[in-house]
C-alpha cells in the first residue's frame, strides 16, 4: 500500500472497506486458517495488508476494532508457522512487516505481505500446489485455476517461455516471404552481420527460431521462431487459444463501429512479424509529424512516433501467449488502447520507473531489437512517459486486470489538466505546428529557409532549389494565406517574418 498503516490513520483506511490490498480479520483469540489463504493470495497478486483484531459488519459495511487477546500469541503463532515448508512454501516476511498497533486501548496485528517476485511464485499452502495456490480478486481470496498456475509457473522460469521446441514442426511450416522481408530489414540495420550469409535454417537458428535437444534428440521450430514468422494457418492450429486484433474506432461517421480493421481474411499470414509490420503505420498515421527537414527531405519520425512502436513491441513481448486471450490494438480520436494476454512479472510502480525488463518472450524481443524495435533493457516504457510528458498528453495508464488474465495500456492523446501549464502563446503555437504539417516537403522546406534566413527572396530560392521563379512566387503566396510568413518593410529593404 501506498502509505504505511498506524494508530492514527487506521480509521481513514478502514472507511473505504476491504480491498484488492486489504484484508480484516477478527481473530480475536486464535490465528484463523483464512490467514494463510489470504497471504498467498497478497504474495501471488500484489500485496497487501491483514488487519487481525478488526471485525466486520457485513450488513452495515462498517469495521469496528474489536482487538486480539493476546497478540505476542498470535504473533509467534504468525512466525512458528510460515517457517514451516509443510504449510508455507515460501516465508516473504521479516520483522518489519509484522507490528502490533494498540488502537484506543486495544491491540491489532498488522501483517505487510509483500508481492513475492516472479522467480519464486506461486506461493501456496498445506504442501498442495493444485490446491493451496490463491490470488486476490478485489476483496476475496480464490483458488487459482490450472491456467493461471500455469502461467505462474512459467513465469518462474528465467529463460522466457518462448524457446521451447515445438516438436515436429519444421522449416515447412515458416512463412518464407515473411523471413525474406524481416532479413531484408535484417541486413539494412546490420549490414556487417555475419547472418546475412546464411541460409534461412541456420539464420533462424541463431535467432532462436529454430533449436534442438540433443538429449532428448528432437529439433524443430521454437515458439519464437513459429509465432514470428510462421504461415499464419498453422499458427492458428497451434495456438487456437490466441487472436491478433486491430481495430480502428476513430473518424468514425455514424452508426459506423470501425473505420479500418485487420482480421484474419486470407490476405496476410498472420504471424507476429506481418501484425506488428502492417499495424504500426496504421496506428501512427495521425500522430504529429515533426517541422523537420534534411535538405529538401523531410523527418516524419517523431518520440512520440517512437513510443507507439515501443508500446506494441512491449505488448507482444510481454504477452503470454499460451493463455486464451486476444493481442489487440486499437485506435480511437483520442488515445490507443493496447491489450495482451497475461499478467505483469513486475510490480507497476517499478515499471513505471524502469531500470528492469522482465519479458516473456525473451527471443521474440531479441528478434525485435535486432531491426530497431525495442528499447535497452528497463528504458522502454520510461522512453513512453518522456515522449507523453513531452506533448503534455495525458500519463500513460498501464492497468493489469487478473480478473480478466490481460494487461491494458491507455496512450490517451488530450492534453492534462492539471499538469499542463501551457499558455496561449503555446496553444498558437500548436495550432501552427498542425497548419504546417498540412504543406508539401517543399513548401515546409521554403517556409525553413525563411525562417533561418527573412532577406531571401523568390529568386534567390528559385536558384537555390532548381525550381521556377513562378513555383516559388506561388509557394509565397500560399505561405502568406495562411498566415504563416508577413512581409515587414519594403520590396528591396524588407524582410520575412514566419510565425513558427
Amino acid at each position: 500500500m501506498a502509505e504505511k498503516i498506524t494508530a492514527n490513520n487506521i480509521y481513514a483506511f478502514l472507511s473505504d472497506g476491504e480491498r484488492i490490498n486489504l484484508e480484516c480479520k477478527k481473530a480475536q483469540n486464535s490465528l484463523p486458517n483464512s490467514f494463510w489463504e489470504t497471504y498467498s493470495a497478497f504474495a501471488n497478486t500484489n500485496g497487501g495488508i491483514i488487519l487481525l483484531g478488526v471485525s466486520e459488519n457485513v450488513q452495515q459495511k462498517t469495521f469496528d476494532i474489536c482487538g486480539v487477546e493476546n497478540a505476542e500469541k498470535i504473533v509467534k503463532n504468525i512466525w512458528n508457522t510460515i517457517n514451516n515448508p509443510e504449510k508455507v512454501n515460501i516465508n516473504l516476511l521479516k520483522d518489519s512487516n509484522i507490528r502490533v498497533l494498540s488502537i484506543d486501548g486495544k491491540n491489532i496485528v498488522a501483517v505487510d505481505v509483500p508481492r513475492a517476485d516472479y522467480n519464486i511464485r506461486p506461493v501456496f499452502i498445506n504442501n498442495n500446489l493444485s490446491r493451496g495456490t490463491y490470488k486476490r480478486n478485489h476483496e476475496g481470496d480464490y483458488h487459482c485455476s490450472e491456467s493461471e498456475l500455469r502461467m505462474l509457473l512459467r513465469d518462474a522460469n528465467e529463460q522466457g517461455n518462448d524457446r521451447m521446441i515445438l516438436e515436429d514442426y519444421t522449416m515447412d511450416d515458416i512463412d518464407i516471404p515473411t523471413l525474406e522481408k524481416y532479413r531484408v530489414m535484417f541486413k539494412t540495420s546490420n549490414p556487417e552481420h555475419v547472418w546475412n550469409a546464411l541460409t534461412h535454417k541456420e539464420f533462424l537458428r541463431q535467432l532462436g527460431g529454430y533449436s534442438e535437444d540433443r538429449k532428448e534428440h528432437i529439433e524443430g521450430l521454437t515458439i519464437a521462431g513459429l509465432l514470428m514468422f510462421g504461415k499464419g494457418l498453422v499458427i492458428r492450429d497451434r495456438f487456437d487459444n490466441l487472436r491478433l486484433d486491430y481495430i480502428d474506432k476513430s473518424n468514425l461517421i455514424g452508426d459506423q463501429r470501425y473505420s479500418d480493421r485487420l482480421t484474419y481474411d486470407g490476405t496476410w499470414e498472420n504471424n507476429l512479424f506481418n501484425f506488428i509490420r502492417i499495424v504500426i503505420p496504421r496506428l501512427t498515421s495521425g500522430l504529429p509529424k515533426p517541422f523537420k527537414m534534411e535538405g529538401i527531405l523531410r523527418v516524419d519520425d517523431t518520440l512520440q512516433h517512437k513510443a507507439v512502436r515501443e508500446a506494441l513491441t512491449n505488448a507482444i513481448i510481454h504477452a503470454d501467449f499460451m493463455i486464451n486471450g486476444i493481442l489487440k490494438v486499437e485506435k480511437f480520436d483520442d488515445c490507443f488502447v493496447l491489450t495482451n494476454p497475461g499478467l505483469l512479472k513486475l510490480p507497476v510502480a517499478q515499471i513505471y520507473s524502469g531500470g528492469e525488463s522482465r519479458a516473456r518472450n525473451q527471443r521474440i524481443q531479441s528478434m525485435l531489437r535486432m531491426i530497431g524495435y525495442g528499447e535497452n533493457l528497463g528504458s522502454g516504457f520510461p522512453l513512453i512517459l518522456h515522449a507523453w510528458d513531452e506533448k503534455h498528453w495525458l500519463k500513460p495508464e498501464l492497468i493489469e486486470q487478473p480478473d480478466l488474465l490481460q494487461v491494458k495500456l491507455v496512450l490517451k492523446i488530450e492534453k492534462s489538466l492539471t499538469s499542463n501549464n501551457e499558455t496561449k502563446d503555446d496553444v498558437v503555437k500548436d495550432v501552427v505546428k498542425d497548419v504546417v504539417k498540412e504543406l508539401s516537403d517543399r513548401q515546409q522546406f521554403i517556409l525553413q529557409e525563411l525562417t533561418k534566413d527573412g532577406t531571401l527572396s523568390a529568386e534567390i530560392l528559385s536558384q537555390k532549389t532548381n525550381l521556377t521563379l513562378r513555383t516559388i512566387q506561388r509557394d509565397f503566396q500560399k505561405l502568406q494565406s495562411l498566415g504563416l510568413i508577413m512581409r515587414e518593410g519594403g520590396r528591396k529593404e524588407g524582410r520575412w517574418i514566419s510565425k513558427i
